[in-house]
């Protein structure tokens, strides 16, 4: 479940973020782009809480 929701997360801050960045360069959004941001952001959550951050004992 918490896959779900930080593939959820992720969509929606990249969704933001693809809003503003097309809305300041005066470009036409991508929601290409944003799937791309999505897959990026929830591939660095994934292998940051799965691997690199380990919890000390």
């Amino acid at each position: 479940m918490r896959f779900v929701w930080t593939v959820v997360w992720a969509f929606l801050l990249s969704l933001m973020a693809a809003y503003v960045i097309s809305n300041m360069t005066g470009s036409d959004f991508s929601f290409l782009q944003t799937v791309v941001m999505t897959v990026v952001f929830s591939g660095t959550a994934f292998a940051l809480g799965e691997g690199l951050i380990k919890e000390e004992a």
